[in-house]
C-alpha cells in the first residue's frame, strides 16, 4: 500500500472526500515528522511508537575498492510495533 492507496482507503472507510482524507494523512505525517525532528517520542496506543535513535560512527569497507572508510555518526527514525499490532499481523 502506498500513500495514495492509504488516502483512498481512508476516504472509503470514513465516507469523506479524497481531498479531506489527503489533508488528514498529510497532517498526521507532518505532525509525526515535526515531533521526531524535535527529538520527541511518539507513542500510538495499540499501534506502536516512533523515536529517533543515535547511530555511532563505524568503520566499513567499500565492497568495490576494498578501501576502508568511516561512516559518520547519525540519527535515524525507528518504529517499534506494539504487541497488539504484532499479534494482529501474526494471526493472518
Amino acid at each position: 500500500m502506498n500513500k495514495s492507496d492509504l488516502i483512498a482507503a481512508i476516504a472509503a472507510k470514513t465516507e469523506c472526500t479524497k481531498k479531506d482524507a489527503e489533508l488528514a494523512v498529510n497532517t498526521v505525517f507532518e505532525v509525526l515528522t515535526d515531533a521526531l525532528v524535535h527529538d520527541e517520542k511518539v507513542a500510538i496506543s495499540k499501534f506502536g511508537s516512533f523515536e529517533v535513535r543515535q547511530r555511532n560512527e563505524k568503520l566499513c569497507k567499500n565492497p568495490q575498492t576494498q578501501e576502508l572508510m568511516i561512516v559518520p555518526a547519525s540519527e535515524a527514525p525507528v518504529f517499534k510495533a506494539s504487541k497488539t499490532l504484532k499479534d494482529a499481523v501474526n494471526q493472518k
